[in-house]
């Protein structure tokens, strides 16, 4: 070993997302290394990973090695256990890295590259967030996004399902209250299909599928696990990050939330590599649209959607899209437990929130005649049965139960954090424009989607007119201080405009 000693393992608890190492100062130095080096880290019988440096004068001493928890579980070390620290080279893939940064064309074989080395561990925070600028600032042509979405499905687990059709949706998000998959899913699931739904968690909204689907039941689930559920009762929603899918996209989602970025190419691999990962055949797309979404013209809309149908034929996965108001709150609830709320209401049989139902029916019907168990443009039809007949409710339990949840739940059995506020009406008027990204801050600041009783319902939606003195939204929060958080926030962002009834009056 080119070593002069091993160097006894201490580990540090932190997520970095990498492999890395943080050495002391003087080992650093006499082996030549820097921060954002890289070295192999040795144990054992030959065993080894590629790490990224970090240098410290105090967390270690002189002869430790601090494994951050990546590299401490991937080679399986113990706390005063021994490793052989080894300079070697930087990954190519960060000149691969350089090369889209200065806009040229990646090869299939440089995707590769970078996301085998994504999947090892090998970037650092900082690479992968070049990686992401680079790809934000200058773009993918359609052939380097087929290729980096199946190359992200290759270094993952994937389903492979012995029944068919195999079928799943997903949003691209930017609307807070967008609860529509427990909805449209149990009815898919209660007209004989099956639907395998992997849903996120919030990355920078107030609640993913993920976090209001916890609130009822399990949501994370292996591979094999999500298979035996869809195949008992034929869907399922689950956060995808607790099975091996596709797992390179959730190392970019990581650094991509920070940075507030977004792009066109890595949206698209990242939701195509989890669908064909899942085993889906068919898939519909959810771009909401609007004032405050992430799409806010039609234009746009269209181009994203023309884009995931061509790279759905590409990979396999036969795509529809639906383009969806996107302006606007979807339904009155925003936050897990008021959001799980509002669908087991609907469910139960409520006639409201009708953006709320007409979204979930719409999407639904698309999927019913991709899986054709309804005849073209009689989709929708079949989705309303399904709901108003109880079907969808009865398969919504069988989910909950199949999940470890309580499948006699109920809507009022829900109940929101106990801390409330109520911002009243300032005047007479209607509702103008309801901010969508101040909402969202908002209910983040009562605590959600961590705290699962935190969020806002809204009194009023777009176009309502309202009384001085009305409520326009209620504030909850599981404890005080997040209320207050949340009330300061909501007085600074003031995220629902109204306007008087009046706009102007002309004299003669």
């Amino acid at each position: 070993m080119e070593n002069k000693a091993p160097y006894k393992v201490k580990m540090i608890d932190i997520l970095k997302g990498a492999h890395e190492v943080l050495l002391n100062k003087e080992d650093a130095e006499e082996l030549g290394l820097r921060t954002q080096d890289r070295v192999k880290v040795v144990r054992g019988k030959g065993e080894s990973l590629s790490a990224v440096v970090d240098i410290t004068d105090t967390l270690v001493s002189k002869g430790e090695a601090g494994a951050f928890i990546e590299l401490w579980r991937d080679l399986d070390l113990r706390e005063g256990g021994k490793v052989y620290i080894v300079p070697t080279s930087r990954p190519a893939s960060i000149d691969f890295v350089r090369k889209k940064i200065y806009d040229n064309a990646w090869s299939q074989e440089e995707i590769n590259t970078i996301v085998d080395d994504i999947a090892l561990g090998k970037l650092s925070d900082i690479e992968l967030a070049a990686y992401t600028t680079a790809v934000q600032i200058n773009g993918m042509s359609m052939d380097e996004i087929t290729w980096l979405t199946m190359a992200m499905v290759r270094t993952g687990e994937t389903l492979e399902w012995e029944s068919a059709p195999i079928l799943d949706v997903h949003s691209i998000g930017g609307v807070p209250g967008n609860k529509y998959a427990p909805i449209t899913v149990s009815i898919v699931a209660a007209n004989g299909l099956t639907i395998p739904k992997t849903s996120s968690r919030a990355i920078s909204s107030a609640a993913g599928t993920a976090d209001i689907m916890e609130v009822v039941c399990n949501v994370e689930q292996d591979g094999q696990s999500i298979k035996r559920i869809a195949q008992k009762v034929g869907g399922a929603l689950v956060w995808g990050g607790g099975m091996n899918l596709a797992p390179v996209d959730d190392a970019i989602i990581r650094v991509e939330y920070p940075l507030s970025l977004d792009p066109h190419g890595q949206v698209l691999a990242s939701v195509m590599a989890k669908k064909k990962a899942v085993g889906a055949e068919y898939c519909v797309i959810d771009i909401p649209m609007g004032e405050g979404a992430k799409i806010t013209t039609s234009e746009e809309a269209k181009r994203l959607a023309r884009d995931f149908i061509i790279l759905g034929e590409r990979i396999g996965v036969r795509t529809r899209c639906a383009i969806t108001y996107g302006g606007q709150p979807v339904g009155r609830a925003v936050g897990p437990a008021l959001e799980i709320r509002e669908v087991l209401s609907v469910l139960e049989g409520a006639k409201e929130p009708n953006s709320l139902i007409e979204k979930a029916l719409s999407l639904a019907g698309i999927l019913l005649e991709l899986g054709r168990v309804a005849r073209p443009d009689r989709g929708l039809e079949l989705a309303k049965k399904t709901l108003e007949s109880g079907e969808a409710l009865e398969k919504f339990k069988e989910i909950i139960e199949a999940q470890g949840g309580n499948p006699d739940i109920r809507a009022d059995d829900i109940m929101p954090g106990k801390y409330t506020y109520e911002l009243p009406s300032p005047k007479d008027g209607y509702i103008e424009a309801i901010n969508n990204r101040a909402i969202i801050k908002i209910a983040r600041s009562a605590g959600s989607p961590k705290d699962k009783g935190a969020g806002i319902t809204l009194g009023f939606k777009k176009g309502e007119g309202a009384e001085k003195g009305e409520t326009l939204f209620t504030i909850y929060a599981e404890n005080k201080r997040k209320l207050d958080d949340a009330k300061t926030l909501a007085s600074k962002l003031q995220p629902i405009r109204i306007e008087g009834m009046v706009l102007g009056e002309v004299v003669g």
